[in-house]
């Protein structure tokens, strides 16, 4: 069955959250402060009978207000729409559901706020949506899922290669090219190669906030995501391994490459890179994230919640760059006026 959950402060019972500075779940109304891992977990929430049209949707009841929350099925942590109490999704957060570890967020909203505000800077043609505070204050903290791969990567590859020599023989300049064939072979071990197990976010997206340190996680308890959303993964390892190997195998030839540098050029010509001693790892990553709309297209934005590296894409808006060419037009249109103005007075 089911189950939310939330944690209640044992000096006030007020909701906590986990405050990122602190890397503490923090009571707002007595200032308390707790530390995840030995936190003493709250009371369960129970699933409500009642299910969404739609088979994906769940509705849970909030035990704080009794609201309902509906979420998909895929949501491990959420908060209630009424009384804002901040809930986990137990159920999503166990088993098999359940991360080996987790990188807390160490930048705030505050803090992510601050960063899209720098991000806008300096871009005069950005629609006025964009940088209103109604739209900021939609940033929304999530641990995504992540599959860590590891593995050994035994690799053969061949290079076509050249050296170029220049001499100068009186007036004629002579070039010399001799063409050589390259061979390495070798392996590398590779450990926590990313993939986003979410379907939900684009991996493009995703892979541009990277990379994550994984040395700062924490082994994984449901605490750390009191407060903010998270979702479980809905892309199976064996459906993510297939990505991580593409990444292994570019890494590994990007590699062999820098091996080659004593050559004026260098080109793979055939590889052979066979991966062994797959392992993988469940966890859990901060991402801020935005979604604004302007005019049919969804545009997103996302920032790393451990490094605060920023991404996305921005649109023109058609009405200012219009004004701005015609300002530009009529500008010079007046200039050049008033120099024939000039030209005509001096004669």
């Amino acid at each position: 069955m089911s189950a939310l959950k939330d944690f209640k402060c044992p000096n006030c019972g007020g909701r906590l959250e986990f405050d990122a500075q602190t890397q503490k779940l923090k009571c707002p109304y007595c200032d308390g402060s707790f530390d995840p891992e030995i936190f003493e977990e709250g009371k369960d929430y129970t699933v409500s009978s009642d299910v969404w049209n739609d088979e994906d949707m769940i509705v849970y009841t909030c035990h704080s207000c009794g609201g309902s929350i509906i979420a998909d099925k895929d949501t491990a942590a959420s908060s209630c729409p009424y009384c804002g109490n901040p809930v986990v999704m137990t159920s999503n957060v166990s088993g098999i559901f359940k991360p080996k570890k987790v990188i807390p967020f160490l930048l705030d909203k505050k803090k992510a706020k601050e960063r899209y505000k720098e991000f806008l800077k300096g871009k005069p043609l950005l629609p006025d949506s964009f940088k209103s505070e109604a739209t900021i204050d939609e940033l929304k903290g999530i641990y995504v899922p992540y599959w860590l791969f590891g593995g050994k990567a035994n690799a053969r590859m061949w290079f076509d290669a050249t050296r170029i020599r220049r001499w100068n023989e009186g007036e004629y300049i002579c070039t010399e090219t001799s063409y050589y064939k390259v061979f390495r072979s070798g392996s590398v071990r590779f450990a926590d190669v990313p993939v986003d197990a979410s379907g939900k976010i684009d991996d493009l997206l995703t892979e541009s906030i990277e990379p994550f340190d994984i040395s700062q996680a924490k082994d994984f308890t449901d605490n750390y995501l009191a407060g903010y959303y998270a979702d479980k993964y809905n892309i199976s390892a064996e459906d993510s391994r297939g990505k991580a190997n593409s990444r292994i195998a570019t890494s590994t030839s990007s590699l062999f490459r820098s091996t080659t540098g004593m050559y004026d050029s260098c080109v793979p010509s055939s590889s052979s890179i066979a991966i062994t001693d797959g392992r993988q790892d469940y966890v859990m990553y901060p991402v801020w994230l935005l979604n604004v709309k302007y005019g049919s297209k969804i545009y997103t934005f996302a920032m790393n919640g451990q490094t605060g590296k920023f991404v996305g894409e921005l649109p023109i808006d058609k009405g200012k760059l219009v004004k701005i060419a015609l300002s530009v037009f009529f500008g010079v249109s007046a200039a050049v006026s008033a120099l024939q103005y000039l030209l005509y007075m001096v004669r």
